[in-house]
């Protein structure tokens, strides 16, 4: 039944393909010369089958899974440099109908607070997003056709576009909502946002149906077809993901890579970014009745896989992940991070209520800047970069660049000069100092000369007030 090119989810992501790539998986984890011709297909950042991406997942040799490591660190800084993403989860309401069993916004919670923001308390959250430094949030909101229709999404995009406070702006929305219908996924087009994200979850069938047992997210296939629904709609930059623990790794990494080579293959374009969160816990959510947690060690192997497997992709870590872990996978294929997140309905500007709604319990709770400076430390160039969204590098056209290692032309300056706007308008003296320190490194290593020097020149002009530059 496996058919890459279908529209029918049991056939793109087909369960028979899955357990034979499994089998087929540990049956060669220790062939070396199949391993070493898969690593070396990788090392062309041309990519891996779901199949090649299993055997490098299964593989125990050690000096081969060092160097998986070593490749992914390679190809992430050919294709991305040494750029990292910033952005912030907004959440606009906790109510919901499902019951998923992961998630503390399931329906049968009786004693989680519901809240839906105002257009006046999404006015002031987003000023708080604003007073930090963020460009780009990601809307997160659960699934109630009453409390949270396509209307009140629509409506918040709006009052988030148009608020302007000092010299902040958000300039990218990115959308995660529930699987929805094509003539909505064109409302969110013709609104502007971003990126459409929708994550999986798990890609095991059985467990879906266990996970999910009530509610509109309890139909497998709609669910798992939304991305050819939104493409079908106009939209053509997509992010997927899998909730890791959830099910057992190895079945859902695959189901995921499928997932990637479908997009491509029958969308046309594939995912702009895959997500790798990890179950945490929450109210109503005890980790330790999920059996299949994965440890760092081999969540680390995962991101490499990925890097390896779609080297075009973004790959995007939050704050679920601690300081020590986030860290680590920066060098294996992270490319975006969230930063003083809050996963909370209103948690930016109700301190005395940041934690009563909040969908997971967060690992990493520096601020901002205290983000931004540890990157700097690390040699990283934190970016705040929207460029590509409004010049339309978007879908095909982004994939294209990308893979042809061209990316970095037009994103390394974008994302000097977003750093440069943040050490003006909002960091600390010591961040600043660090900061201004690694613009002067990264200046210096362009090496089309033009270029460096209009970029001194959009610097100076940062420094005279002037705003929103870029390539």
């Amino acid at each position: 039944m496996y058919n890459v090119n279908s529209h029918i989810a049991e056939e793109f992501i087909d369960e028979g393909e899955i357990l034979d790539t499994l089998e087929y998986a540990s049956r060669n984890r220790n062939n070396r010369p199949l391993i070493e011709s898969i690593l070396d297909k990788a090392a062309l950042c041309k990519g891996l089958s779901h199949r090649e991406a299993a055997v490098l997942l299964d593989c125990e040799i050690p000096d081969l899974v060092e160097r998986t490591f070593h490749l992914a660190e390679e190809i992430k800084k050919k294709l991305y440099g040494n750029r990292i993403v910033l952005f912030a989860p907004l959440y606009l309401s906790n109510y919901c109908v499902n019951g998923c069993i992961y998630c503390p916004y399931h329906a049968k919670n009786r004693h989680i607070p519901r809240r839906k923001l105002t257009q006046e308390e999404i006015r002031q959250e987003v000023i708080a997003l604003q007073d930090m430094g963020h460009k780009r949030l990601a809307l997160e909101l659960g699934e109630h056709p009453v409390e949270n229709p396509i209307e009140y999404v629509l409506e918040s995009i709006r009052t988030i576009y148009s608020i302007h406070h000092r010299n902040g702006d958000i300039r990218r929305v990115n959308i995660n909502i529930a699987a929805t219908t094509v003539e909505n996924y064109r409302k969110l087009r013709d609104a502007g946002i971003g990126t459409y994200i929708l994550f999986q979850e798990t890609y095991n069938k059985q467990k879906y149906r266990m996970l999910h047992p009530t509610g509109p997210k309890s139909d497998y296939a709609y669910h798992t077809e939304a991305m050819d629904r939104a493409r079908e709609g106009g939209i053509d930059d997509m992010g997927i993901g899998v909730l890791f623990g959830l099910s057992g790794y190895r079945y859902d990494l695959v189901g995921l890579l499928m997932h990637a080579e479908h997009m491509e293959a029958a969308l046309g374009v594939g995912p702009h970014t895959i997500s790798v969160p990890r179950i945490r816990p929450a109210d109503d959510v005890d980790t330790e009745e999920f059996s299949d947690a994965v440890p760092d060690e081999k969540f680390l192997h995962i991101v490499a896989v990925i890097r390896c497997a779609v080297p075009y992709t973004g790959m995007i870590i939050s704050t679920r992940e601690s300081a020590k872990v986030r860290e680590k996978v920066l060098d294996l294929g992270i490319s975006q991070i969230s930063g003083a997140s809050r996963t909370s309905v209103g948690g930016y500007t109700v301190e005395e209520r940041n934690e009563d709604t909040a969908q997971f319990e967060l690992a990493d709770r520096r601020s901002l800047d205290e983000v931004v400076k540890w990157l700097i430390d690390l040699g990283y160039i934190p970016s705040f970069c929207t460029a590509c969204y409004r010049a339309g590098r978007t879908g095909e056209r982004f994939m294209k660049i990308c893979k042809g290692g061209k990316i970095q032309d037009c994103c390394t300056p974008n994302a000097i000069l977003t750093l440069k706007e943040y050490l003006l308008d909002y960091a600390s003296a010591q961040t600043q100092k660090a900061g201004e320190e690694l613009i002067r490194q990264e200046t210096e290593k362009i090496n089309n000369g033009t270029l460096r020097a209009s970029l001194r020149e959009d610097l100076t002009s940062l420094e005279k007030g002037e705003r929103d530059l870029r390539y």
